[in-house]
């Protein structure tokens, strides 16, 4: 009787209850507010994919790396997707159609200095910090000119405040990184009074990037279909809004 019972639950039940999710496997970095792994709110990108992919049949698994490192795993086929380039930074990932935000990089150097960034001639004589496999817009190019002028660091949990330190001790005019972590950081550690943003370049779109490796290609596109889908409907309504409002921020899209 007990096995008759359990047979006609089985019918009865959805099949989701019994099905096995697949778990995407993501890289990460330590990048708060977006991506906040110590902190109490877990940043607001990782709030977007987990609503994206809750209800579906994903479940995901996000490890936090040093950026270089994220970058290669994801382009190896050791993980699935990376959070969060822009397309310059990896250009041989899969992208979806829609973002999971945007950053601006901005110049950063002491409050008491007068210089501004304007243009390409305002970089000239000056030493600026960087951090590795960045993409910094339209000064990309410039970079790659100049590359006497940019002095860089891999990027970790200390970067921002190694970076700040390089400014204060003149090693540096300035650095460059995105404006909402290097202001949140700072504010963090007790030293955003000695400093100001002078500056910043073109906004780009951030996303969750995808892994080409060929062995991978069915997952992913089913992987990146389900994200688009499901941001779409984010971008419907106020769901992007409510979960930037937990971080102080303004929905991106506003701008």
């Amino acid at each position: 009787m007990r096995s008759y019972l359990f047979l006609i639950a089985c019918f009865l039940l959805p099949h989701s209850s019994f099905a096995e999710k697949q778990v995407i496997n993501i890289a990460a970095i330590d990048w708060c507010p977006q991506i906040c792994p110590e902190a109490d709110k877990p940043g607001y990108i990782i709030d977007l994919v987990k609503q994206i992919y809750s209800n579906t049949q994903y479940e995901i698994d996000i490890r936090i790396y040093p950026w270089s490192r994220a970058l290669s795993m994801t382009q190896q086929g050791r993980v699935h997707a990376v959070l969060s380039p822009a397309k310059p930074e990896a250009p041989d990932l899969l992208y979806p159609i829609n973002e999971v935000g945007t950053q601006r990089m901005c110049f950063f150097t002491d409050r008491e200095k007068q210089w501004q960034y304007e243009n390409m001639h305002s970089l000239k004589n000056k030493q600026f910090g960087l951090s590795t496999d960045t993409s910094i817009e339209e000064l990309n190019d410039y970079a790659l000119l100049h590359p006497e002028q940019f002095q860089y660091l891999p990027y970790n949990e200390r970067h921002i405040v190694q970076q700040a330190k390089k400014v204060l001790r003149n090693r540096i005019h300035a650095f460059l990184f995105t404006y909402n972590s290097t202001v949140y950081t700072l504010k963090n550690a007790g030293k955003w009074y000695r400093f100001k943003s002078a500056g910043c370049v073109q906004e780009a779109n951030i996303y969750m990037a995808f892994s080409p490796q060929i062995n991978m290609q069915d997952d992913v596109k089913k992987m990146m279909e389900v994200f688009d889908e499901k941001m779409a409907i984010l971008k419907r309504g106020d769901g992007i809004s409510q979960v930037m409002s937990h971080y102080g921020l303004d929905d991106w899209r506003a701008k």
